[in-house]
This record gives C-alpha cells, structure tokens and sequence, in this order.
C-alpha cells in the first residue's frame, strides 16, 4: 500500500494537523484504518496513538482509498475535542459497559377463596344451539336474490313507440 498525501493543513486553534490522503492498494481488499494510522505515523512522524482517522471511502472496483485524518499535538487534545464513540473506535478510551438491571419478581398475589371464573362448571348446552347460533352471528347476513325482468327484445321497443299515448289525440 501507497500513501500520498493531498493537502495538510495546520489547525491552530484545535491544535492539530487536518489531513487530505491517498492510500494505492493494488491486488489488496481496502486498507483497515489501523493500517492507515500506521501509514500515516510514518509520513508525519507522528505518534499513532495521536493519528484518528476520520473517514476513508473506496469505489467499488477500485484500487484507489481517500480519506481524511487529524493529527493532535498530544493525547489530552485527542480527548478534550473529539467524540467518545470516535476515541473508542481509535482505541484511545474504553468502551461503556452497561450493566443490565435486574428486574423485580412481584410476589404472587394472595390467593382468594372465592371461586374463580375458570373453576366454575361449564354451563349446560342444549344441543348445539348456542354454537350454531354463534356461527350464523359471525356470518354476514346474505341477501336473497331479486329476479331482474328480461330485457325488452328491439321488435318490442318498436311497437310501443307507435302506440300513442293514453288519453291523448
């Protein structure tokens, strides 16, 4: 792998180096950013543990990884300015681990010596009606049929329109 710096710049007031890079890969998958810091560390002789790299992007298909990266003076900067998910992936801080809380049992509730809906006998079914009844509820209701007359034929049409009306002339 290839480095090739595009552009330096020096940011005084966060105090550090905002890089600009090139990374060449032939017959290589795309560099890890560990790699890249590494890479880096030897172009700026620089400390990797103050290199974070921020993004690197390939096309599909190329060779050829951009990027940019920021140079702190000192460790202390790295941590005052910069994210903590960012400081995490770099390995400069460690991870959170949440500790999961531990969820309350309630006790059961007090057992009653009223009879419970459940324990309660069934009520007798006189012979299937009820069921059959349900069923014809869950059922929509069906229309019955209206028989439509038959169209007029064309020759009947004919003949009322010669007719002449009742009680006129």
């Amino acid at each position: 792998m290839e480095l090739e710096i595009v552009s330096k710049r020096e940011n005084h007031l966060l105090k550090r180096i905002e890089v600009n890079f090139k990374a060449t890969h032939p017959n290589e998958a795309t560099p890890k950013r560990d790699d890249l810091r590494q890479k880096l560390a030897q172009e700026l002789s620089a400390k990797k543990e103050l290199i974070i790299v921020d993004w690197e992007r390939s096309d599909f298909g190329r060779t050829v990884t951009v990027g940019y990266a920021k140079v702190y003076r000192s460790k202390e900067d790295a941590m005052r300015i910069e994210r903590k998910p960012i400081l995490v992936r770099m390995g400069l801080m460690a991870a959170e681990v949440r500790v999961k809380k531990e969820k309350k049992v309630a006790p059961p509730p007090a057992k009653r010596e009223e009879a419970k809906p459940a324990e309660k006998a069934p009520a007798k079914k006189e012979e299937g009606k009820p069921e059959a009844k349900k069923e014809e509820a869950a059922k929509p209701a069906e229309k019955p049929k209206e028989e439509k007359p038959a169209p007029a034929k064309k020759e009947d049409a004919k003949h009322e329109a010669k007719k002449p009306a009742k009680g006129g002339k």
